[in-house]
């Protein structure tokens, strides 16, 4: 049996799966609500796998995955979906994974993520965080932001992106996307020449190195916002993981900085619906509050989560909080919830 990689790609969207794998020794797999599946019983080769793989690049993304063993691209089906690809080497092997992007723009309510987001987006300048997990949502929680912001106010964006997944038109806003790769050499790169180019927005698609963390507080400080997403658990964890990247001796002054600039983070993870309809966030959110800033400027990250247990009516909450209210709301279910709370027998 010979697999069609378009047809399945497209069937990956009819399914709504989130991931399609494709590996030697092995039929295609798809990510669906969560969980892995295969579609169809008859395994992969290498030959098909790098016919496949093939297909789906540029000549120059091609060459460039021969050259390094690893390749990051998009692609794109006309009037089906996007899909990011990460292309690479396993036993001597091609191997690839491909996230779908769905074309349509999903809204922040749509999402059901919490109203605060939307004045997050409002904010006229300063750092928003978007954090959690490689596949917990990240890219689809700050597209909507950066679609809500297209939609309300007159603003110049400028994304990068490693690479393109959401495409934005412009709207009452002029949004320009550029990708790591081919449009700029890498983040930190893209980041400094964004702050010529008379930006009032900027999205980081991640953080991923002391050079971008520094440049991207800097345009917080100078009067852009600022959104970006980190690899990291909690809105606790996030403030450290950037303060630890700096060396000991730049570590006081960051804390001023961060202090200073932050509007919130945004923390995430994506469980199962109940009914097994697709899946739905559970988020952290830290709202930058003067006491806040005082428990970052006097190294007191610990009792910030504290503060976020008693801080809802200012939007903040915990994720264990935001666990709770979609378990009793029905939303998801406790199989799937348990291992988040510390005391099950409460909800």
């Amino acid at each position: 049996m010979y697999y069609d990689i378009h047809e399945i790609l497209k069937n990956a969207v009819l399914d709504k799966a989130s991931d399609v794998h494709i590996t030697v020794d092995s039929p295609p797999i798809r990510r669906i609500d969560g969980k892995l599946q295969a579609y169809g019983d008859v395994s992969l080769t290498g030959e098909d796998t790098e016919k496949m793989a093939k297909t789906l690049l540029s000549d120059v993304d091609w060459q460039s995955f021969l050259e390094k063993g690893e390749v990051d691209a998009s692609y794109a089906i006309s009037e089906v979906a996007r899909f990011r690809l990460n292309i690479y080497r396993q036993k001597q092997s091609v191997t690839f994974v491909a996230r779908i992007i769905p074309d349509t723009i999903p809204t922040i309510q749509e999402l059901n993520m919490p109203n605060v987001l939307e004045k997050l987006a409002r904010k006229p300048h300063g750092l928003i965080l978007v954090t959690g997990p490689t596949g917990s949502g990240k890219s689809t929680t700050l597209a909507a932001m950066i679609d809500f912001i297209n939609k309300q106010e007159a603003k110049h964006i400028i994304t990068l992106e490693d690479p393109i997944e959401y495409v934005h038109h412009h709207q009452n806003s002029m949004v320009h996307q550029r990708e790591i790769g081919s449009d700029t050499e890498k983040f930190a790169n893209g980041l400094r020449a964004a702050l010529r180019q008379d930006p009032d927005i900027i999205l980081v698609g991640e953080m991923r190195d002391l050079e971008t963390i520094s440049t991207a507080i800097t345009a917080a400080e100078t009067g852009h916002l600022v959104l970006a997403t980190l690899h990291t658990n909690s809105a606790a964890q996030t403030i450290n993981r950037i303060i630890d990247v700096f060396p000991p001796h730049q570590q006081a002054q960051i804390r001023i900085q961060l202090a200073d600039v932050l509007e919130g983070i945004i923390s995430q993870r994506l469980f199962p619906r109940t009914g097994g309809n697709g899946r739905i966030a559970a988020t952290e959110i830290l709202i930058n509050l003067p006491s806040i800033g005082n428990l970052i400027r006097s190294e007191k990250i610990s009792q910030i989560q504290n503060v976020m247990q008693t801080s809802r009516i200012q939007g903040m909450h915990t994720l264990e909080m935001s666990i709770r209210d979609l378990l009793q709301t029905g939303m998801i279910e406790m199989r799937a919830a348990a291992a988040y709370l510390n005391h099950v027998g409460d909800v």
